[in-house]
C-alpha cells in the first residue's frame, strides 16, 4: 500500500498505459480520478475497480476542462497529491514536410500544451501544501527518434526537457517532477506508430528492443507507482526509460 491515502489524477487514464497506472495506483491504496475524453471507457474501468476511482470528462488541450478537472479532484478529496500527465496523441508515420498543420497542432495541443495547462492549475495547489508529485509520460521517441514521426518525437523531447525544468524550479517548494519514457506498447496508439498493424511491422519494431517485447500497461504502472511513492523521495528530474533496452 505504497500510495495509501494519496490522491491522484491520471489524464488519459481510461485505456492503455494510463489504465495500467490507474489500476496500480488503486491497488496500492490511492484514490484516483480518471480524466479522459472517453467517458464510457473510463466509467467501465472505474466500475471494475470500485472504491476510490472517479471519472471526469477532460479534453486536456482545453484550459476550462483542466480547471474543471482540478476542481473535481478538490471537491472529492480536498487535495491533489499526484498528477500524471499521460494523455497523448500522435500523427501517422509521414515525411515531416507532408504532415498537415491540423495534425501538428493537435499533437502539440495534447502532448505539450496540456502539461502547461495542468501545471498552471495544479502546481499552485501543491505549493500551498508544500508537497506533490508530477509524473509526465513521455516516450523513447523523445530520446531516440524514429523516422517519419518527427513532430511526435519533438513533442516528447519537449516533455523530457519540461520535466527537468519543472523539477529544478519546484524542488525548493517540496514538489518532485519525473518522467517515464516507454517504448511502443499494446495501446490504442500502437497502430498509429506503425502505420499498419501487421506481423511484419510488429517484428520490425520488436527487433529494435533488446528484451524482445513491447512495454505493457503493467510495466508503466509499476514504474509510475515507484516514482510517485515516498520510496522515491530523493528522485526528481529523472526521465526513466521503460523500454527493454531500446535506448541503450
Amino acid at each position: 500500500m505504497r500510495l495509501q491515502d494519496k490522491t491522484a489524477i491520471v489524464t488519459g487514464g481510461a485505456s492503455g498505459f494510463g489504465a495500467g497506472i490507474v489500476r496500480k495506483f488503486q491497488s496500492e491504496g490511492a484514490r484516483v480520478l480518471i480524466a479522459d475524453l472517453n467517458v464510457d471507457m473510463a466509467q467501465t474501468l472505474a466500475e471494475e475497480l470500485g472504491t476510490g476511482v472517479e471519472v471526469v470528462r477532460t479534453d486536456v488541450s482545453q484550459n476550462a476542462d483542466i480547471e474543471a478537472m482540478a476542481e473535481r479532484a478538490l471537491s472529492l478529496w480536498g487535495q491533489i497529491d499526484i498528477l500524471v500527465n499521460n494523455a497523448g496523441v500522435t500523427h501517422l508515420p509521414t515525411p515531416l514536410e507532408d504532415i498537415s498543420e491540423e495534425d501538428f497542432d493537435r499533437v502539440l495541443a495534447v502532448n505539450v500544451k496540456s502539461v502547461y495547462l495542468a501545471a498552471r492549475a495544479i502546481v499552485p495547489l501543491m505549493k500551498q501544501r508544500g508537497s506533490g508529485v508530477i509524473l509526465n509520460v513521455a516516450s523513447t521517441a523523445g530520446v531516440s527518434p524514429r523516422p517519419k514521426l518527427s513532430w511526435y518525437n519533438a513533442s516528447k523531447g519537449w516533455m523530457n526537457t519540461a520535466t527537468k525544468s519543472m523539477a529544478v524550479e519546484l524542488a525548493p517548494d517540496g514538489l518532485r517532477v519525473n518522467a517515464l519514457n516507454p517504448v511502443a506498447g499494446e495501446t490504442p496508439l500502437l497502430k498509429s506508430f506503425m502505420g499498419e498493424d501487421t506481423p511484419e511491422m510488429r517484428a520490425k519494431f520488436l527487433a529494435t528492443i533488446p528484451m524482445g517485447r513491447f512495454s505493457t500497461p503493467e510495466d508503466m504502472g509499476n514504474a509510475a507507482c515507484y516514482l510517485c511513492s515516498d520510496e522515491a523521495s530523493m528522485i526528481t528530474g529523472v526521465c526513466m526509460e521503460v523500454d527493454g533496452g531500446r535506448c541503450i
